[in-house]
């Protein structure tokens, strides 16, 4: 990641004994995304918990950027239901329940699998090649065993898989949809052996796609966000 930095530290279970620093880099060009990044990755990760207020000072220290940034950022992450402002009492993080989660993962089923029959069917040699490069670049995100790092790889992977599908909507509602997803993923990745099953997953995905067999994509895509929504619905259970 070019705008997170990550020393070792315990933080127990809950970050596989990495603790991470959400100072971001100063390119302007990037700036506003990196700090909502930033943002987004430090909700992933419990850094703010569920129903956490957040505090425009903490998050100015956290980043070392100006309030302003912030305020952005966080109507950024508020429009994707990451955030809610609440009257006299400023930005928390919002509750995703079991339920909600259910919900989510329900449409993600329909999304991913439309994207995956999408991509075998329409994308280009050339975007073929890029998901491949996508995956390996996961590969050795989750062989690092870091969270942050895995996320970032993921949504990669994902952007490379919207792109192929030639489905401009298509992608706009997966990006909606994995936004408030991501909160969901870092639980599940955070669970004991849950990314080995999850890179397989993909690879297996991957192998359909390169046999530019639609409906073998779909079924694979389906079965990958199901076996994920298992996990982080058991990740429920356990706090």
């Amino acid at each position: 990641m070019d705008f997170l930095t990550t020393r070792v530290e315990s933080m127990g279970n809950a970050a596989a004994d990495h603790a991470y620093d959400f100072r971001v880099d100063r390119p302007a060009a990037t700036l506003r995304h990196s700090v909502t990044e930033s943002i987004r990755h430090a909700i992933a990760l419990g850094r703010f918990g569920a129903g956490d207020r957040m505090p425009e000072r903490d998050l100015c220290e956290m980043t070392g950027v100006s309030r302003t940034l912030v305020r952005e950022a966080l109507r950024q992450l508020e429009s994707e239901g990451l955030v809610e402002v609440i009257p006299h009492k400023g930005p928390v993080v919002a509750v995703i329940t079991a339920h909600q989660a259910i919900g989510i993962y329900q449409v993600r089923e329909v999304l991913e699998g439309l994207a995956a029959e999408l991509f075998a069917t329409n994308a280009s040699p050339k975007e073929l090649q890029a998901l491949r490069k996508a995956l390996d670049v996961v590969r050795q995100a989750y062989e690092g065993g870091d969270v942050i790092s895995r996320l970032a790889a993921k949504n990669q992977f994902y952007d490379c898989l919207i792109k192929g599908t030639g489905n401009e909507a298509l992608g706009g509602s997966l990006h909606m949809v994995n936004a408030r997803a991501m909160i969901l993923r870092g639980r599940s990745l955070q669970m004991p052996s849950r990314w080995k099953d999850s890179l397989s997953e993909l690879e297996s995905i991957l192998e359909a796609l390169e046999q530019r067999n639609p409906e073998e994509a779909r079924t694979r895509a389906v079965y990958h966000v199901r076996q994920a929504a298992k996990t982080a619905l058991m990740s429920y259970e356990q706090t």
